[in-house]
């Protein structure tokens, strides 16, 4: 069976852009932000992004292309036997990850038909009646199973076919969707507040603040989707005529920009509708009962405008979604020699089960948030530069030297995966255990 391959070196980046840009870049982004003290913890992260999960992202980009395998076997090809569990950590990561997540995109699912079909809540009761029926009993299951439904889908037309064509037209339209809200939110009366409250306020306290710092980590590593082998299966479809660093900026700079200006729809409308006590207490309950609620005081406009949202939310769902299933799909492919529709399936009902604990629990579903969503990404990097940073850097050289990338450029970045990524990456994952411990 001859190697899938992206139809362009464009077709991998907004894939890759679309595995990274999600549910996190839309609320996890404007949650943390409100409990991390604003710019301090704006800062903390643009810091995490360009110093550590760029160089990082990178060499997952090398590591999949360089040896053209799965993310189960790659690590093997690279540095020997001895690098198997890293193997495994990607596997465990991307389908625990998604176990979860297909919760979250079944929420949001039945949120927009809901808004479709019925409207919005009238009050912040009636919004916090119909979350707790959404998530809870056989409604979340039926959006956790039709949501792996679709991404199986997507995953199963192939790289090209189903992959691609998704992120094609799925990430424009959700820039379009995302600056229209922006430019809307800006003309709310709360939108100068909104700013200055959660994203503008400065606290320098907060810079040392381990729970910050731990909220910083996490959304910069499950935002940009490094260390859970996602890009890694991506990369080993690309070309060698690609240049990473360039391939990677873009990535990241576009869930960055998505991250920034999701805060810019949700603290004006917050701020607005006086809604902040449910931002500042829950991620779930500013997207579920702060939005709908404050939007139903603007009538058929806010009904519009909740159902662009949830439009947005679910497109963005979709593609990070579809990049996590990738992960075993591309290892059993491999592994088992099976057909792509195959290791879709018999992936997606897996995870389907894997999920359930998560679909019937909050406190399950925090969870492996936590864990899969934080700590195992957070690893993941870790065990990447030091792979390719130590163990073999060549590699690392000679990948990037064949796609004529400047050497100032290879060593810039060889520097920061060997000498500024470990101890980095390894003092945020300490700081994240003990705050996860204590908490």
């Amino acid at each position: 069976m001859a190697k899938e391959q992206w139809r362009s070196g464009l077709g991998f980046v907004l894939a890759a852009a679309g595995s990274a840009v999600g549910l996190g870049n839309l609320w996890g982004f404007a949650y943390r932000a409100s409990q991390g003290g604003g710019g301090a913890f704006l800062l903390l992260y643009l810091l995490i992004v360009l110093v550590v999960c760029l160089p990082v992202l990178v060499a997952e980009m090398v590591l999949g292309r360089s040896t053209g395998s799965s993310p189960l076997l790659a690590p093997v090809n690279a540095g020997g036997r001895p690098w198997q569990p890293m193997g495994w950590l990607f596997v465990l990561a991307a389908s625990g990850i998604l176990a979860f997540y297909a919760v979250l995109m079944g929420w949001t699912g039945a949120t927009l038909v809901q808004t479709l079909s019925q409207g919005l809540p009238r009050d912040i009761d009636a919004a916090e009646a119909f979350f707790a029926g959404l998530s809870g009993g056989r409604s979340a299951l039926i959006g956790q199973l039709l949501s792996l439904a679709v991404t199986g889908a997507v995953v199963a037309a192939g790289v090209r076919g189903g992959i691609e064509r998704l992120s094609r037209w799925g990430l424009p339209l959700l820039f379009v969707l995302l600056i229209g809200l922006a430019i809307w939110a800006a003309g709310l009366d709360g939108a100068a507040e909104g700013y200055r409250t959660f994203l503008l306020r400065w606290d320098s306290a907060e810079l040392t603040n381990l729970t910050t710092i731990r909220n910083a980590f996490t959304q910069a590593f499950f935002s940009i989707g490094t260390g859970i082998g996602c890009i890694l299966a991506y990369s080993a479809y690309l070309d060698r005529e690609a240049r990473l660093p360039r391939e990677a900026v873009a990535v990241v700079g576009m869930d960055t920009a998505v991250g920034i200006v999701a805060g810019m729809v949700t603290f004006p409308v917050v701020m607005s509708f006086g809604l902040q006590e449910v931002i500042s207490g829950s991620t779930l309950g500013t997207i579920f009962i702060a939005l709908p609620t404050g939007l139903a005081s603007l009538g058929a406009a806010g009904q519009l405008v909740a159902v662009l949202f949830f439009s947005l939310a679910l497109i963005a769902a979709l593609t990070s979604a579809v990049s996590l299933l990738e992960v075993p799909v591309a290892c059993l492919m491999e592994q088992l020699s099976w057909s792509r529709s195959r290791a879709v399936w018999v992936s997606t009902a897996l995870i389907f089960v894997a999920g359930l604990p998560a679909a019937t629990s909050m406190a399950v579903l925090g969870w492996m948030d936590s864990f899969f969503g934080g700590l195992l990404l957070i690893l993941g990097g870790l065990l990447l530069a030091l792979l390719l940073g130590w163990v073999v850097p060549g590699r690392f050289r000679k990948d990037l030297s064949e796609s004529s990338t400047p050497l100032l450029q290879q060593r810039l970045l060889l520097v920061m995966l060997r000498w500024v990524s470990p101890p980095v990456v390894a003092t945020g994952l300490v700081i994240s255990v003990v705050d996860l411990l204590k908490g």
